[in-house]
């Protein structure tokens, strides 16, 4: 979920800007194993774009493309219109934070936000008030004297960022951003990172396997496998509305049902595993006959002791196991047919159920057809 509420609004929010970066075709082979592949991607001028996917699946050398430490086999990147595939790193508009930080740690607070300018050879003012600038951004202008090793890893991520955005780059990458920080803190520092992000309006392109700090932080994300990209969109359209298996089971949990589509006007959907038929929209993109699966998140469904009073979209089984998450509780219920269900019923949920549910207890299980989402591949 996104946190479109706290964020500023950017430049041009009104208006359909261009796109700023593009990646035409770009492919990069290491020995016979492919880690990029003939990958295409726009994004817009001041976008907050995540690259989501799981080791190996060719994120964060597409991020060493960009960037220039890496050069492709084929293909070309252009960013602000400028073809950048065969410059050198020190010469393109791009500036990488690495999950490490990379802070030299005999430097001040300071003096590792002003490397950079110095090493561009700018004049003493200007390092100073730039650096004085980006530290207040990030709220570390107090902390200026202070060395690495007297922050904490929050700390001296925000001093990374600020060395990041106090050259100006027309492009910020993020290897990673929050993976040196422990759950808590990661969890807070995604909103305040988010909120930075958008106050300076840079174009941002982080990679990630989280797929909560991607939900949270990115205006659309990417999600890949094997160098391509599977499926692209906002987080509330990849989350919603996936469209292969990959995507669905990566994003988030989800119940996934095999089976063959059958009648035109009435989507109904039967799956050998259970008793009852399923009724997909009327609006799916599926055709009579056609072998396809069906994504039903766990938050969708509800249950009850008393069989619901409708002939399709519903299930009986045993509650297999149970655990308390806090603010809702995630069951697996073992169907008749012999299949596991995920469900996810919301604290408010579970305590209108009267007897509270436990192991071995007989439910229903049910659901609307508008929860179902087709997967075309």
């Amino acid at each position: 979920m996104t946190n479109e509420a706290a964020r500023p609004q950017k430049p041009g929010m009104g208006e359909a800007p261009a796109d700023f970066v593009r990646i035409v075709e770009v492919t990069k082979h290491f020995g016979e194993s492919t880690a990029v592949d003939s990958l295409s991607l726009s994004i817009k001028k001041g976008e907050l774009f995540a690259l989501l996917g799981s080791s190996g699946c060719g994120k964060s050398t597409l991020l060493r493309l960009i960037s220039g430490l890496t050069l492709p086999d084929s293909g070309r990147i252009i960013v602000d219109g400028e073809d950048i595939t065969l410059l050198p790193s020190y010469r393109r508009p791009v500036n990488m934070m690495f999950q490490s930080y990379a802070l030299f740690p005999h430097m001040t607070v300071e003096a590792n936000a002003a490397y950079g300018l110095k090493r561009e050879g700018r004049a003493k003012e200007e390092i100073r008030e730039r650096v004085a600038a980006a530290l207040e951004l990030v709220q570390m202008g107090k902390y200026a004297k202070r060395k690495p090793h007297q922050l904490s890893g929050g700390q001296q991520q925000r001093v990374a960022l600020a060395r990041s955005l106090v050259k100006r780059p027309k492009l910020l990458l993020l290897d990673e951003p929050m993976s040196a920080l422990d759950k808590k803190i990661r969890q807070q520092t995604q909103f305040e990172l988010g909120h930075i992000l958008y106050s300076v309006g840079v174009t941002c392109i982080m990679v990630t396997h989280d797929q909560e700090e991607a939900m949270t932080m990115a205006d659309r994300l990417a999600v890949m496998s094997d160098g391509r990209i599977v499926q692209m969109g906002t987080p509330h359209q990849v989350y919603e509305t996936p469209t292969s298996r990959f995507a669905a089971e990566f994003i988030g949990s989800t119940n996934l049902f095999g089976g063959v589509l059958d009648g035109d006007e009435s989507r109904s959907f039967e799956c050998a595993d259970l008793a009852n038929p399923l009724q997909v929209p009327n609006a799916m993109n599926a055709k009579k006959g056609m072998v396809a699966q069906l994504s039903l998140r766990p938050e969708r469904i509800t249950m009850s002791a008393q069989k619901p009073h409708k002939d399709s979209n519903w299930a009986c089984g045993k509650i297999e196991q149970y655990a308390y998450m806090g603010s809702y509780t995630v069951f697996h219920v073992r169907l008749d047919g012999g299949r596991l269900m995920m469900v996810d019923l919301s604290r408010m949920a579970v305590r209108a159920l009267d007897p509270a549910p436990d192991y071995g207890d007989t439910v229903y299980l049910s659901w609307d057809a508008d929860c179902l989402v087709v997967l075309t591949k």
